[in-house]
């Protein structure tokens, strides 16, 4: 099943269960918050075990593709010339920023705003988030970096609709080296 296919199914599941949960009660309250923040801080201290790992290994092998186009720009993608490891802590550095962003977002809808049932539902979907992140798999778990874990990631999308991933194939990194270069000659 679709990773957001699965997300969605969760959280529904979660917000459904969520509704039979008495959060007027400051116990259950308080044992929802600590669900919560405890949940938050394995997710941040896994993705920092992580980049240590990564540092670590310290993998320079050489990583070339094609950057797809944004959605609504026209023309030839950018060429990425890094090596695994850049790659690697670019893509910690994104699971990082997802996180905080999170915390942030149910921060200001708890303290503020004052829901309750979302830390449950957020609780569930870091774990389910954590479970899904190629890099822990590869570096945390020991899989091997083949199929859905060959770098570049394909990123996913919603209901399985087509979504460019990066190009590694010869042709198009040679394609976009000549581009490159005949832009350096205009110049």
């Amino acid at each position: 099943m679709n990773s957001a296919i699965q997300n969605l199914v969760i959280s529904l599941g979660a917000m459904q269960v969520a509704r039979k949960i008495p959060f007027e009660d400051p116990q259950v309250l308080r044992y929802v918050r600590v669900a919560y923040i405890t949940t938050q801080a394995i997710i941040l201290g896994v993705y920092y075990i992580t980049s240590r790992k990564i540092q670590s290994k310290n993998d320079l092998t050489l990583l070339k593709y094609v950057e797809p186009p944004g959605a609504f720009s026209e023309g030839p993608g950018q060429l990425v010339t890094t090596t695994v490891k850049d790659y690697d802590l670019a893509e910690t550095s994104k699971l990082l920023r997802a996180a905080y962003m999170g915390i942030g977002m149910m921060s200001f809808m708890h303290l503020y705003l004052g829901y309750t049932q979302p830390l449950f539902v957020q609780a569930l979907m870091g774990i389910k988030n954590l479970y899904d992140a190629k890099l822990v798999e590869i570096h945390l778990l020991g899989k091997p970096a083949v199929g859905d874990l060959k770098r570049p990631f394909k990123s996913g999308s919603l209901f399985g609709a087509a979504v460019p991933s990066p190009q590694t194939d010869k042709a198009s990194v040679s394609n976009a080296e000549k581009r490159v270069g005949s832009k350096k000659e205009e110049f």
